[in-house]
């Protein structure tokens, strides 16, 4: 059997590499999700790839099975896994760039987990849904840039026929609808990411109006509980992105999404958020930043997502696994609360021609095994702690 050549880290702690996987020369991986010993990988859509189904039977070797195409001027980099059913999105890709052929929400039936058969689109009038929570039920929330609305709103997909899944109901914040008396402001950033749903309440980011919480209803419609924003302290765009809830401590892990390029635009940050009183959040700590020469290494340097807790994953209402672009994979341990304190780190080197490496998106099994994938070219990276 031949001799693996795995990429070298450029800086490791609490954590070693397992495998790797180019994803067939297609290595702008997104989201994953896990069915058994499968992955299916979203992609940013830059090599023409939906999603990649991935044999991990061996995580020393992983195996790309199929790649799923999308349509022109469409990505479809987050994918949602529960209950046999595969969601994926469909949006415009470039952003702000041409007219995608494709814009909507797309159900896969996984009944063979290494091939995903189409059964189910939800067509979305504009330019497509981004992401997307869905952990069985009837109903899934995702964020769509629609017709009629500025920047991305929330929806809420009645799933009980998969075949013929239908919009159940909208949210979105005052002055984002067209016919919305007062308009939101032109230097704004106001738009939904997406939702992480725990029992009858559901916490998001919705970028400069900062982390938001819902009571969810009948059929689950979501109804704004509270929200706490830090726009103007950080003195610019925070691009606030993910509302982790951290079981039944009251305690939000909230991150800021880094997307201006060399340490450029405002500060972003993880934060943590008391919600003993939801009506009242406050923010009561940020997560330590990692030292280093990352400003200067390129592209993007701050976090982005969190390993999110879903069923039938690990789980932990104290680790936290959070990617930050060219500085990998950081891992936190929340026990003191206001003084949250980094346990691991992993920056795999840059794929050649790459400036930078760009950490994307994190799922952790519940044996332990770390997926993390590159959004570039760098692939699909299998960890583990050390």
């Amino acid at each position: 059997m031949a001799t693996l050549v795995h990429p070298r880290p450029t800086e490791r702690h609490g954590l070693e590499l397992v495998g790797h996987s180019d994803l067939a020369g297609r290595g702008d991986g997104m989201q994953i999700m896990r069915n058994g010993d499968l992955l299916y990988v979203g992609h940013m859509g830059d090599f023409g790839v939906g999603t990649s189904v991935v044999d991990i039977a061996d995580p020393a070797r992983p195996r790309v099975l199929r790649q799923i195409p999308v349509p022109k001027g469409t990505h479809s980099h987050k994918v949602q896994l529960a209950e046999g059913l595969l969601l994926a999105n469909h949006e415009q890709y470039p952003y702000r760039l041409g007219v995608p052929e494709s814009t909507g929400l797309v159900v896969y039936d996984v009944a063979k987990p290494a091939d995903p058969r189409r059964i189910g689109f939800l067509p979305v009038n504009g330019l497509g849904v981004h992401r997307i929570w869905f952990a069985g039920g009837r109903y899934a929330y995702a964020s769509a840039r629609e017709s009629g609305y500025r920047d991305r709103i929330l929806i809420v997909i009645d799933l009980g026929d998969p075949t013929n899944p239908r919009l159940a109901s909208r949210w979105w914040w005052p002055g984002q609808q067209e016919a919305d008396a007062e308009r939101a402001a032109n230097e704004s950033d106001i738009g939904a990411h997406h939702v992480i749903v725990q029992g009858d309440r559901a916490y998001g980011g919705y970028f400069d109006a900062g982390v938001v919480i819902y009571s969810v209803g009948d059929e689950g419609a979501l109804d704004l509980v509270s929200s706490l924003s830090w726009a103007k302290r950080s003195g610019g765009h925070p691009h606030t992105h993910t509302a982790l809830p951290l079981g039944d401590r009251k305690l939000l892990a909230v991150t800021d999404e880094a997307i201006e390029p060399d340490c450029t635009g405002a500060r972003k940050d993880i934060h943590l958020v008391d919600i003993s009183d939801e009506t009242r959040p406050k923010e009561i700590s940020r997560f330590p930043v990692p030292t280093g020469d990352y400003c200067s290494r390129g592209l993007r340097f701050g976090p982005h997502n969190l390993h999110e807790n879903r069923p039938g994953t690990f789980w932990s209402d104290r680790i936290v696994f959070a990617t930050y672009f060219n500085a990998g994979l950081r891992v936190y341990d929340t026990d003191d609360p206001l003084h949250p304190r980094e346990i691991a780190h992993y920056v795999p080197e840059a794929p050649a021609g790459q400036r930078a490496i760009q950490l994307n998106d994190v799922l952790v099994g519940a044996d332990g095994l770390i997926f993390v994938t590159d959004r570039i070219r760098g692939g699909l990276y299998i960890l583990r702690r050390s």
